[in-house]
């Protein structure tokens, strides 16, 4: 390994592609009581969190704050390792601005190392395939400089686009007003939501019915898609397997090699999307 490689909770990794990658833990609170979410998804009870949040349970989460990056880079940079952390979004979290403020802070002290925080724009597999990515490179021996660019210049190719069962949960967080919630509720609307270029959720569709917005995410894939070989594919879900199988379905009629993996979406963007999330995250041509 060339440099060492951070990612958090929120990159949705399971311990399968965990490869050269250091998680850092994400807190948060149920129903005001603490708890740790350390990464690893297929370690993680998803059906009791999602049917919790379907029964009303209160969800909170908070930035990993500066401490927390100090703690965990400095001891590799006193053994003379370089680091990339790959961060959520800015767009919707503190945590990349702390975690830029750990760098400056240790740059200083340890001028001699190199610490790059990639802004990946992204939540989910949006930042954990960038995470997948750095710990290839490192593996192969890729300056870290280096690779901080091939990272940075992938970010506007990473696509993201999902959808949610209800709108109630985007209205707690902000994302839709109130009145858009209810009459998306009532009239079976479901938005399709993608991180634009700037690292904020916005609406780009949508589509009347549950069916209808899973064949609208694969169409956004057959849209954006890259023509590679054997494409890596994401797919992530809030307790909802079976949409899962059918959106992956779809991609394959469309890319009949792609190298697809489903697993449940991570518990702290999770509480913001809630049950019925369904997501899909890729290498497009554009956002």
């Amino acid at each position: 390994m060339s440099f060492a490689v951070f990612a958090d909770g929120t990159a949705n990794l399971p311990g399968s592609l965990l490869n050269g990658i250091t998680l850092l833990p994400s807190g948060y609170t149920i129903n005001g009581e603490p708890a740790v979410y350390e990464g690893d998804i297929e370690n993680f009870d998803v059906h009791a969190y999602y049917e919790g949040l379907r029964n009303g349970v209160s969800v909170k989460t908070s930035l990993l704050n500066t401490a927390l990056f100090l703690d965990h880079f400095e001891p590799l940079l006193k053994e003379g390792t370089d680091i990339v952390y790959v961060a959520m979004s800015s767009g919707i979290s503190g945590t990349y601005n702390a975690a830029c403020s750990a760098a400056s802070q240790l740059m200083e002290e340890y001028p001699e190392r190199f610490i790059h925080i990639v802004d990946s724009h992204g939540c989910g597999f949006g930042n954990g395939m960038l995470a997948i990515k750095a710990a290839e490179l490192s593996r192969e021996g890729t300056d870290v400089r280096e690779a901080a660019k091939i990272l940075d210049d992938m970010v506007p190719h990473c696509c993201q686009y999902f959808t949610v069962d209800d709108l109630n949960f985007l209205k707690r967080t902000g994302r839709v007003s109130g009145a858009t919630a209810l009459i998306g509720t009532t009239l079976r609307i479901k938005p399709i939501l993608y991180g634009d270029h700037t690292g904020h959720i916005v609406s780009c569709a949508t589509s009347h019915g549950r069916k209808k917005s899973i064949r609208m995410l694969a169409a956004k894939y057959n849209e954006k898609h890259m023509d590679l070989k054997a494409p890596k594919i994401y797919i992530s879900h809030g307790d909802c397997i079976e949409d899962a199988e059918t959106l992956k379905g779809l991609i394959l009629e469309i890319t009949p090699d792609a190298d697809i993996t489903i697993c449940a979406h991570e518990p702290f963007s999770g509480a913001h999307v809630g049950p019925g999330m369904l997501g899909l995250f890729f290498l497009g041509k554009e956002r």
